[in-house]
């Protein structure tokens, strides 16, 4: 099984040679892909002075964009599994075998890691968690799935999420709307125990009044996407 890490980066200058240096000992495990969303600070720099796979976008495209140009490279190269790890140095690589193991064993076609599962390891904000306990009522109001962690970037998906991402991904803060798309269309969906970690440098793209906005946009976009017909299976 060939599998990708997509690495989605805005501006992760002091985080992302770390991230590096740590997914390098898993090169027997799988490729990976910075996807270098058109930043303005030393991303791209450091990205060349390590030889690692980079693509750097002509423009700033947002997380969305950015995404679903490492689904369109999984595709386009024919990798069977995919998996997100955020530019930021939250994700631990060494979770990488769990994401992966319920794909393997045909057990799930998406695999999210939630940090509140076992409540272990950096929790994130309280303002955010608020945020967060809200979208996971949304799911299982409008999906009918419980997902304890909705926007949670620590995911993986076999070939026919690949595929569906490809053609069919939300642009802005995308994570909780995908999955109401991969409910709508049938898609088995699992998530499993994970610790994350605090960032230790840099700053986040979601701040207080993107926060309304994070809000507002996303649901709307699951309602919309609640009344759509099915479309893949």
């Amino acid at each position: 099984m060939r599998i990708l890490g997509i690495i989605p980066c805005f501006n992760e200058e002091e985080n992302i040679e770390p991230l590096i240096r740590e997914l390098a000992k898993y090169s027997d495990l799988l490729d990976f892909v910075i996807i270098n969303d058109h930043s303005t600070d030393r991303t791209s720099a450091i990205c060349e002075k390590n030889h690692v796979n980079v693509i750097n976008l002509p423009c700033n495209l947002g997380i969305g964009g950015a995404v679903q140009t490492g689904y369109i490279y999984a595709k386009q190269n024919n990798y069977d599994i995919a998996i997100q790890i955020d530019g930021d140095g939250q994700h631990d690589p060494a979770y990488i075998k769990h994401l992966v193991e319920p794909i393997l064993k045909q057990q799930a076609d998406f695999v999210i890691g939630s940090r509140f599962i076992h409540k272990e390891g950096f929790q994130s904000s309280v303002t955010r968690r608020v945020g967060i306990v809200y979208f996971s009522v949304l799911l299982k109001l409008l999906a009918k799935r419980k997902v304890s962690d909705p926007t949670s970037g620590f995911r993986a998906c076999n070939k026919r999420v690949i595929d569906f991402f490809a053609a069919n991904y939300p642009t802005d803060y995308p994570e909780p709307e995908s999955i109401m798309a991969l409910s709508r269309n049938g898609y088995q969906i699992e998530e499993i125990p994970v610790q994350m970690r605090e960032r230790s440098g840099g700053t986040s793209s979601i701040k207080s009044l993107k926060s309304v906005y994070y809000m507002i946009k996303v649901t709307l976009a699951i309602v919309i996407d609640f009344t759509r017909k099915h479309q893949v299976t």
